[in-house]
Formats: C-alpha cells, sequence, structure tokens
C-alpha cells in the first residue's frame, strides 16, 4: 500500500462512529441540506457519539484482548492516521469535559489506573498518574542560547524547547527544506555517537561485573 495513504477521508471506509453520510456534512462535500435536515443530521451525530461513549464501556470490560490489540496494529500501513486519530480523540474528549463535573485529569487518571489492574490482574496494583495543562511563557532567549553553545541540553526545559522551536519555525531565515537536509546528513554521525555511548556504556557494566 501506498506509504502516504491516508484511509481518514477514504469514501470507501465503513462506517464508524459517523456514516459516510455524515463525514461528507462535517466536511462539506455536501451542501444541499435545508435547515431542518441541518438540524436533524446533527441531532443524529450526537446521538451516535453519546452512544458511542456508552459503548466503551462495554468494549472495556468485554472485548476480548487479541481484537484490541490488532485495532492497535503497530505495523498497520495507516498507523499515522490513526496516531493522527487516537490524538484528535483525546483532544475532543479534553475539550468536550471541560467545565464537566467530573475534571477530564480525574477520568484520565482513573481510566489509566483501571487499565494498569487489567494488565497486572489485581486490584493491588496502584499508580500515579500526573496530568497538568501549563501554558507556555515568556522564555528568556539568552539563556537558552547559551545553554545550547555550551551543550547542556539537558537543563533545557520543555517549555523553553517547544517555545524556542516554535520561535525558530517562524523566523524568516528558518528554511524547511534546508533544514531538513542538513539534519538527514546529520542524522547518520549523531546515531553512531549515540551507540557508541551505547556500547561503551555497556562494555564499562561488564568490566565491573568481572
Amino acid at each position: 500500500m501506498d506509504e502516504s495513504y491516508d484511509p481518514t477521508e477514504d469514501d470507501d471506509r465503513p462506517r464508524g462512529i459517523l456514516t459516510p453520510s455524515d463525514r461528507e456534512f462535517l466536511l462539506g462535500q455536501k451542501t444541499d441540506y435545508t435547515e431542518h435536515s441541518k438540524k436533524q443530521k446533527r441531532n443524529r451525530i450526537r446521538r451516535r457519539l453519546r452512544n458511542a461513549i456508552l459503548d466503551f464501556s462495554i468494549i472495556f470490560e468485554h472485548l476480548e484482548e487479541r481484537d484490541r490489540e490488532m485495532v492497535f496494529d503497530p505495523d498497520d500501513d495507516a498507523r499515522e492516521a490513526y496516531t493522527r486519530g487516537i490524538t484528535n480523540m483525546l483532544g475532543f474528549l479534553h475539550l468536550g469535559t471541560m467545565g464537566y463535573y467530573v475534571p477530564f485529569k480525574h477520568m484520565l487518571a482513573e481510566g489509566v489506573n483501571k487499565a494498569e489492574q487489567r494488565l497486572a490482574g489485581s486490584d493491588y496494583r496502584m499508580v500515579n498518574v500526573e496530568f497538568n495543562v501549563d501554558p507556555v511563557g515568556r522564555i528568556d532567549v539568552d539563556d537558552v542560547i547559551d545553554k545550547l553553545d555550551n551543550d547542556e541540553f539537558e537543563q533545557l526545559t520543555d517549555e523553553e524547547l517547544r517555545a524556542f522551536v516554535r520561535l525558530l519555525t517562524e523566523s524568516d531565515e528558518f528554511s524547511p527544506d534546508a533544514a531538513r537536509e542538513e539534519l538527514h546528513a546529520q542524522m547518520e554521525e549523531f546515531v553512531g555517537q549515540v551507540e557508541a555511548a551505547e556500547r561503551a556504556r555497556d562494555q564499562k557494566v561488564s568490566d565491573l561485573r568481572d
């Protein structure tokens, strides 16, 4: 199959939560709806979404493990589309539960705990799940550049990295094609250094055990 294949908007894709007609409606591919028919269509979509959410309690409790594993096949040709779908599903749940009587992070933590207990086969399996939404604020550009210049990569925070990359890509001097070509050229050397460091580490551990 073509590596660029994306089933998301495939006209021949079987129905999921949405019917093919629902997809055409939401994607704006069919516009000959009256105001009344639009209202009916949105109502049917909402109803199916609500029932899909209820169905997940049945799926979680009763779908066989082998079936779940086949749904999340990491070698699927369309895995990028599925990854995007999972990401957007989580985003939809986060948006939809804002103002809900149970905060999203509490449901997320409970869901992960239930999954961990399922894996362990025991209610005694308990994990701490942390989820926080921290806005990225102003960063000290000079401080970030100093860290990069001094190879102090481990001191960079996730906030600094995200903000710095965003600023870099929005710079007039940034060229995606040039950056891609240069990074591809450097990647082989980088991977070689990482593998050499791993071999040296393993050898050191082996020497200590002898």
